[in-house]
Order: C-alpha cells, then structure tokens, then sequence
C-alpha cells in the first residue's frame, strides 16, 4: 500500500512453491508472469495454483511465443552449437520443416526469408552477440559473412534490423497456450514482437470466439512496433516496452528516447505500461545492484510508468526476494520526489476528453492537489473509471471496489490503483458503507479523513456520473441515513 508504481515478477516452474510466491509477495511483487518460451504448459499450471493460493488479487500475466525467427535444432542434438570464425561463409535457409541445423547449412524456422532478407541487410544471432552480413543470394540460400568469432547454438533468437519479415501473427504454439489461458481464468496475454494492430487482432479474434475477459498486453520489441504504436494502442489494453530484442533492432543510444516516447503514448491513452529487460541484471548473481541498475529503475518511475518487471531475476536467479525488495525501496524512495511526481490533471488525454468519466477523473485527481484529500474511492464493473484515474497520475491512493474478480486482477496492474473485490452492491449508498468501514478495519483511513468519492448514480454497469467529497464520518452518515429512508420507501 506504500508504493503506486507496481513490481511484475517472471516465475518459472523450477521454482514455483507457494512459500517462494509468498515472499516475493510480501517483498512487494504485484503481479506474476510466465514465459511461456521456457515453460511448458504442466509447468505453468503448477505456478497458476501455486500464486491462488497466496492470494486471488495477483493479477498473472502469460507471454506467447509470437512472431519471431530462431535457428533450428542442431543435427545430433548437438547443443554445444557450431563454431565460426570472422571472415567465415555462413549458409543460411528457411524451413518449415524445422529442419536440424549443420555446419554447411544453418536454418531457420521462417520459410520466406530468403524472400523477405535483402543482399546486404545485417543478420543478428542471440540478442545481437552474432552478426552476419548478408553477401549474396543463391538458390533460396542467403550467403552470409561471419562479423565475429562465435558459435551458434540451436534455438537462438534471430533479428534482421530494418527489414519487415513476413511472419504469422499467431504460432500454433502460441494457440495452444491462449486457449489454455482462457481455460485457466488468466488475466492478461502479453503477445510477444507485435508489429502492427493486425497482430493484436488475431490474438482477439480466439478471444471474442471464447467470450474470454483476457487482456491483451502488446510487447513492443521492433521498429515496426515503434512506428505503428498508436494503431496498436487503439487496439490493445496495455504495452510492454521488451528492451532485449528492442535493443537488438534499434540503435542502443536510441533506446531511451524510444521508452519514453511510448510511455507517454500510453499514458495518454490509459494503458497500463511496463517497462522490462535487464532491470537488475546482475542480481542475478548478486545481492546488490549497480547504480546504473538503480537509475535505471528511478528513471522508468520518473517517467511514471505503471511497472516495471522483473525476468531472470526471479525465475532463476540466486537473489529473488531481494531483487523484489530494491524495486520497491527504490520505488518508494523516488515517489517522494513530489516535485516531479505531481498529478497529470491537465494531459490531453487522446479520445476521451468528451467522456463523463474522463472529465469526472480528472476532476477528483485536482482536487487532491487543491484538498487534503487522502484517497480517491471509487466502484467499478469494467475498470474503466480506476483506468482513468491511474492516468493522471495522482498521488492520493485510488481504492477501487470491483465486481469482478477479473476486473479486480487487471486493475491490479494500473498505477496507484488498489483493487478490491465485492459482491455487487444493490445501491451507492450500501457500497460507499461497505468500502469505508473496510478501509477503516485496515487503518487506510480514519473517521477524519478527507476523501473523494466517484460514483454513478445509475449503477456501476453505466458509469460514472458524480463525485462527492467529505471526510469519512460525514459520508458514512450520509449513506446510512440514505439508505434508511430508501428502506423505509
């Protein structure tokens, strides 16, 4: 309750248990996420359960394997890889066959990229640890130049910077594990190299077909990415900013200027933003970060994004709690910062300004500028309200009393936002009784307190359509005694 800015923690099935989950939780993770690259689909059942236990409210997250190039397996299972020098011909074809990888011919699992790859462009293996140029091309075979001395290893990620590669949107890998998510009550696909909205379509095309409340979460990791952020945005509910193969496609003095462009872009647009990649890379191995790692972390908390993620760290690494613990320290540490962390009240929040609910967020976040205003509180069916509100910014926690269990795991991902789950309420006035004798039992406000309430006074299925302000004493009596007379009625 002490930090807006949210800690995603990637778990992996070879460490799962439900004492490991529970003190990540207690160190201020938020939300869990699986990389469904590493994990299989028994394995990524064993962390679902294994997180309900220690608690309904964290929101988990899967990644899909998408539309990405990787070299094959190697002939005779060899995972030692094959050695090249600099200077050396390299052979490369694609394949639909997966077939095995040798040293006179290296494949790749796209079959149209002899098609798609020019003479000439750059060829990088394993995040950029191996380059080839492309020489010439000859009998679908792309003859490329070795740069460095290395090996190539089966199964490693490919990258072409600056060419479009026609690739599907959705592997059949990828199928299997969003319908498994939908079986599975998950609360958000975060679908991997998104390049333009037609990726994210696909993805909600098997969603719409299984009515599913699944959130999809683009994870912007290429320049076509980049360049069509805001047809993706239209699209998507959130975005991932993947600095690892981002860093590959485009120039690394590049990337911070990038991450703070499609920030802001989601900001104004109020969809949840993580930041992810080598935040604190070496506590993988470490019990201290560097203080690169810390700036790094204070610089995406600056720029007030919604969180920030957490990979290797914890789904390996030999400090996990600990990495978890400087998140939030740091997290708490640069959110005191008021001077640079004020509300966003006057944002021209893009296709929203005519919206009720737009006006009457922006609204309640001025107030606590203007007002020794605690908390916000608010109920909500879509979360749409909580979404809006985690947009400007504020610095007042915003309560949000949800009536779905789903709703409630997804605004767990959104700044500031801290969501609860309730039955629904017959009216206003029995949820504003409920929700402020509960904040009271858990010390999160007093009897004196000042608070804005948003509200509707339609239900909350039509929005919001007021807001009202009072310390809590004052509002718990008017509720009582509305309700009273409505009984009475």
């Amino acid at each position: 309750m002490d930090k807006r800015t949210k800690i995603v923690a990637t778990i992996s099935d070879f460490r799962c248990d439900v004492d490991y989950i529970q003190s990540l939780y207690d160190a201020g993770m938020n939300a869990v996420r699986i990389n469904t690259a590493h994990a299989p689909i028994e394995g990524a059942q064993k962390i679902i359960e294994n997180v309900r236990q220690v608690s309904d409210q964290i929101p988990i997250i899967i990644d899909t394997k998408g539309p990405e190039i990787r070299v094959t397996g190697m002939e005779g299972d060899n995972e030692k890889g094959i050695p090249f020098k600099a200077g050396d011909t390299v052979r490369i074809k694609g394949t639909a066959a997966n077939q095995p990888s040798t040293a006179e011919m290296i494949y790749m699992n796209d079959a149209s990229i002899f098609d798609d790859v020019p003479q000439g462009a750059r060829i990088l293996i394993e995040d950029g640890e191996i380059e080839l140029i492309v020489k010439d091309k000859q009998d679908e075979t792309l003859i490329c130049e070795m740069v460095n001395d290395a090996t190539i290893k089966p199964r490693k990620n490919v990258n072409v910077p600056g060419v479009e590669i026609n690739l599907p949107s959705i592997t059949e890998k990828d199928r299997d594990y969003i319908l498994w998510a939908i079986e599975n009550d998950i609360d958000f696909i975060a679908h991997s190299f998104v390049r333009s909205k037609e990726d994210v379509l696909a993805v909600k095309q098997i969603l719409r077909e299984h009515n599913s409340p699944i959130k999809i979460i683009s994870k912007i990791e290429n320049r076509e990415g980049v360049n069509n952020i805001d047809e993706i945005l239209m699209e998507t509910y959130g975005v991932m900013v993947a600095r690892g193969d981002l860093g590959v496609e485009i120039p690394a003095e590049e990337i911070p200027v990038t991450q703070r462009y499609i920030v802001r872009k989601c900001i104004e647009s109020k969809s949840p933003v993580i930041i992810a990649t080598q935040m604190l890379q070496s506590m993988i191995s470490s019990p201290r970060p560097t203080r690169a790692e810390v700036s790094d972390i204070a610089g995406a908390i600056y720029q007030r994004v919604d969180a920030i993620m957490l990979s290797g760290e914890t789904a390996n690494g030999d400090y996990p709690v600990e990495a978890v613990s400087t998140m939030a320290r740091v997290a708490r540490q640069i959110e005191l910062d008021t001077s640079s962390h004020n509300p966003d009240s006057d944002m021209n929040m893009v296709r929203i300004n005519n919206e009720v609910t737009a006006q009457l967020s922006r609204s309640a976040v001025r107030a606590t500028l203007n007002l020794p205003v605690k908390a916000i509180v608010i109920d909500t069916l879509s979360g749409r309200t909580g979404r809006y509100l985690s947009a400007f910014r504020s610095q007042k926690p915003v309560y949000a009393v949800c009536y779905r269990k789903s709703v409630m795991r997804q605004l767990g991902l959104s700044y500031g936002v801290y969501a609860i789950y309730r039955e629904p309420s017959e009216t206003h006035n029995s949820f504003l009784l409920s929700i402020l004798y509960y904040l009271e039992r858990k010390k999160w406000l007093y009897k004196e307190d000042m608070i804005v309430v948003v509200g509707g006074s339609f239900g909350a299925a039509k929005g919001a359509s007021f807001m009202e302000i009072g310390n809590v004493l004052n509002l718990q009596h008017k509720a009582m005694n509305n309700e009273v007379t409505c009984n009475k009625e």
